[in-house]
């Protein structure tokens, strides 16, 4: 006879979605704590729910048919579900997906009609997708803000009523034929009721009206964050934006705009840069003449401007705690700068997510962001993973550079072992593979901690060589130690593999601050060749069957058209990620026009 659940597992996995605005920070620890504790039960029940409100839907009658499921023990229906619904790709789903953004309201993917839907940034793939958005999904993500504030104020404690210098953003919104909302998933939660009980009940309010957040235009949206943050500037608790490259943008752009913020704060004015005029109005409805504030900026920004803005941050907003952003993955890059503005405040990592659901939080805030661990949170969805094994270095006529085994259910995850995550979660995506690639580093309680590793796909690759995003971000890492000769840094990059040209060879593009001599540029490019381990890559650069690496220096500017083009499409500045590499002929179309100086390196003879 199969095990009866705990009535209280029971209840902790209904409280994930029904009452979760009721708990002050200690609850809310302590039913993390209960749920992570019975986390394999938890995740049973948590399929149990999943299924029982969307059963019929069109998609599951195709797996599971008319199998009574009323009656069936919790543990049965786990079982007879990963044995009967396959493993999913965004590809399988579309199909379904395109029927609800046509219009079709009959239950495909979930009971309850879907009215809006998610676009990812298209960054990583190069092309946007359509995900599921419900209710649920801005639930979990208050509850996932509120959770990890919690385990944030534990360490770095904030005065209640203070403010946050938030660098987010909304991207614009269409509709679809079927008369759909699309946007950013960013875009729906700022959108909602819960980006409004997030800030009553964490207690920290944003210094930016919704009409900055909402304005649609990036480059003025982050001029009015910077203005009002630095009004506000005694009351910032912490600075924060999605990503790193979000809070590396602003104030990069800040170092040439300083001086007219100043003034707007000096005069009480807003400058003519700022041309949509719900922005202006409600921007202007905060601001009055404010002249020894805006003296004491212009004599910090003179200093900072003489030390190269090292300790920004804490220089402009003395009472901030931590910079808190998403620095894991393809944010890594952006630490250096992030950590040169920040001087010695800490750096927290933010909590893993990811369009389709949120995963993980980090119960650790004092850790460095690279040695950052997520606990899986047990009644968001229903998490599997896939184990993976890298494979022999002879082995080639694989898609990518892993070997798989059958998925697992959180319970049997293993430490030291690597996983591709697969969801089933509440608005409809049933073992549906993320593409991200974590290692479980331990455990919280009964729920696993997730290193995230890399995504999955492959991004560089002419024949036999496979190289990912972690892979090619060593290698700009090792190439890139060699600028330390000179003041300059390294400001973006990205990469193509050519292979119109034979014998095909990498590109990789970089954007520096600063002059470099072209011998030390000379010197990355060798360095940045040498510096892939692939076996494949290895052979094929000895052989010539893969051309010497070619490093592509662009003019200054560059990445910042590539994000512009982003933004055209429909991208939110929060949700946008560099593409590490690329075929989008747009992209490469400006790559090869900004660039400034070509070298070939001179490894492998």
């Amino acid at each position: 006879m199969e095990p009866q659940p705990k009535p209280e597992s029971q209840s902790l996995v209904c409280n994930n979605n029904h009452n979760i605005n009721g708990f002050e920070d200690y609850d809310i620890i302590r039913w993390f704590e209960d749920v992570a504790e019975n986390a394999g039960l938890v995740q049973t029940l948590t399929l149990e729910l999943i299924i029982q409100q969307n059963f019929g839907t069109e998609y599951l009658r195709r797996w599971l048919g008319d199998i009574e499921i009323q009656d069936m023990e919790p543990n049965a229906l786990e079982s007879l579900y990963t044995s009967l619904v396959p493993i999913a790709s965004h590809a399988d789903l579309e199909l379904y997906i395109h029927k609800i953004a046509e219009g079709n309201s009959s239950p495909i993917l979930t009971q309850q009609p879907i009215t809006t839907l998610s676009l990812s940034s298209g960054t990583t793939e190069g092309r946007q997708k359509y995900v599921p958005f419900t209710r649920h999904s801005s639930q979990t993500t208050l509850q996932m803000f509120r959770l990890a504030a919690a385990y944030r104020s534990r360490v770095y404690p904030v005065r209640e009523g203070g403010r946050i210098l938030e660098f987010i953003y909304s991207s614009k919104q269409f509709q679809t034929k079927g008369g759909l909302k699309v946007g950013t998933a960013t875009t729906h939660y700022y959108a909602s009721e819960e980006f409004k009980i997030k800030q009553m009940k964490t207690k920290s309010f944003t210094c930016s009206p919704k009409e900055v957040i909402s304005g649609g235009d990036y480059k003025q949206s982050t001029y009015c964050h910077l203005l009002l943050g630095l009004v506000y500037s005694d009351q910032v608790e912490f600075i924060t934006s999605t990503f790193a490259f979000g809070i590396v943008q602003a104030f990069i752009s800040f170092e040439d705009l300083w001086r007219e913020i100043c003034k707007d704060i000096r005069e009480g004015t807003l400058s003519s840069r700022i041309t949509i005029e719900s922005m202006r109005k409600a921007v202007l409805d905060i601001l009055s003449p404010n002249p020894s504030l805006a003296i004491k900026i212009e004599e910090k920004c003179k200093e900072l401007e003489m030390s190269n803005w090292f300790s920004l941050i804490p220089k402009l907003w003395p009472n901030a705690k931590y910079v808190y952003s998403i620095m894991t993955g393809s944010m890594q890059p952006y630490l250096r700068k992030l950590r040169h503005y920040s001087g010695d405040l800490p750096l927290v990592s933010a909590d893993y997510g990811s369009t389709e659901s949120w995963i993980g939080v980090n119960v650790d805030p004092s850790s460095p962001p690279e040695n950052v661990t997520f606990a899986v949170i047990p009644t968001f969805s229903y998490f599997e993973f896939v184990p993976l094994y890298r494979q022999n270095q002879d082995f080639t006529s694989a898609v990518d550079d892993f070997i798989e085994a059958d998925p697992v259910p959180l319970s049997q995850v293993k430490i030291g072992q690597e996983y591709e995550v697969v969801l089933t979660t509440f608005t409809g995506l049933y073992r549906y593979r993320l593409g991200d690639v974590v290692e479980v580093a331990g455990f919280y309680k009964g729920t696993p901690k997730l290193n995230f590793i890399c995504r999955r796909k492959l991004i560089l690759t002419v024949n036999i060589d496979k190289n990912t995003e972690k892979d090619l971000q060593l290698v700009v890492e090792r190439g890139s130690q060699l600028l330390n000769q000179t003041r300059a840094e390294l400001a973006d990059f990205t990469s193509h593999a050519d292979v119109v040209n034979q014998p095909g060879h990498y590109i990789i593009y970089w954007e520096i601050k600063g002059e470099v001599e072209e011998r030390i540029l000379g010197e990355c490019c060798r360095e940045m060749d040498a510096s892939f381990v692939d076996h494949g890559y290895v052979v094929s650069r000895r052989m010539n069957t893969i051309g010497p690496l070619e490093l592509c220096i662009v003019e200054r500017g560059t990445f910042r058209k590539i994000l512009d083009y982003f933004v055209e499409k429909g991208a939110a500045l929060s949700q946008f990620k560099t593409p590490r590499c690329t075929s989008n002929e747009v992209l490469l179309r400006i790559l090869n026009a900004c660039t400034i100086k070509r070298f070939h390196s001179t490894a492998y003879g």
